[in-house]
């Protein structure tokens, strides 16, 4: 793989003040956001771990040499501090704070939980996204969003998730137009089913047996560090490529309503 050097200006430096590129990740206390924040740091990044709990990330940034911020990015004043933390130049930003709450039909259908996955995964990424961009067009960096094949898709039952990530992905391609002419990439990239932690556990409010069964029979599930390699390679791709949308799902699905399973 092409390491972060190869791909990045020499005036990007790291916090630290060695001579890394920065990259930014948020949501990187678990799941796909620690292993990008890993995989990237093996790249050749300093990365800068960004998520809620405080506990985690300052883990996940000792393992990776990085820095902790701890940042709701729904939230204005931590954005800033996000950004200040971060510095005057960026390599790559990964926006992949985010989730899914229920699966409730539309006539069901929780508006607060519809809210909140709202905010998360779209005004959280235009918070961070416009509070870093400054230092993203210094760096003439990257702007990686994590979407999801349901971003693209629909399937009953996700109505309020499927929607964020529509909005998700007309953010990305609309700032994508918006930045044309600015040494800026941008990037989605939309995995399947991907077996972490918490996603599914969050999503079903704590209820760890339909959790479970999510994933029930599947041979072979995607894994963060599937996503995060991926991720990885998108960052480092020389300045002038851009990996416009990666669709990335295991072998078994072939839609979000079509999964092979074996009893």
């Amino acid at each position: 793989m092409t390491t972060a050097d190869e791909t990045t200006g020499p005036e990007v430096r790291s916090a630290d003040g060695a001579d890394r590129p920065v990259a930014v990740v948020t949501g990187a206390g678990s799941g796909i956001g620690a292993a990008t924040a890993r995989a990237l740091a093996a790249a050749g990044f300093f990365v800068v771990c960004a998520a809620r709990r405080t506990e985690r990330i300052e883990a996940v940034a000792a393992e990776c040499g990085g820095l902790a911020v701890t940042c709701d990015v729904t939230d204005d004043a931590q954005v800033a501090a996000l950004a200040e933390a971060a510095g005057p130049r960026i390599a790559v930003l990964v926006n992949n704070a985010g989730g899914a709450l229920g699966v409730q039909p539309v006539a069901q259908g929780d508006a607060a939980q519809w809210r909140t996955m709202y905010e998360t995964n779209v005004l959280g990424t235009l918070a961070v996204t416009k509070a870093l961009l400054p230092a993203l067009i210094a760096g003439e960096g990257l702007v990686v969003n994590v979407g999801s094949i349901a971003g693209h898709l629909v399937y009953e039952g996700g109505a309020g998730y499927t929607a964020a990530k529509h909005g998700l992905t007309a953010l990305t391609e609309t700032l994508r137009l918006e930045l044309w002419d600015q040494p800026v990439r941008v990037s989605e990239i939309a995995p399947g089913m991907v077996r972490t932690e918490e996603f599914s556990l969050v999503r079903f409010g704590g209820d760890q047996a339909k959790a479970d069964a999510v994933y029930a029979g599947v041979e072979a599930p995607l894994v963060a560090e599937d996503i995060a390699d991926a991720i990885a390679w998108m960052a480092t791709r020389p300045a002038h490529v851009n990996v416009d949308l990666l669709v990335i799902k295991p072998r078994a699905q072939a839609a979000p309503h079509k999964v092979h399973r074996t009893p």
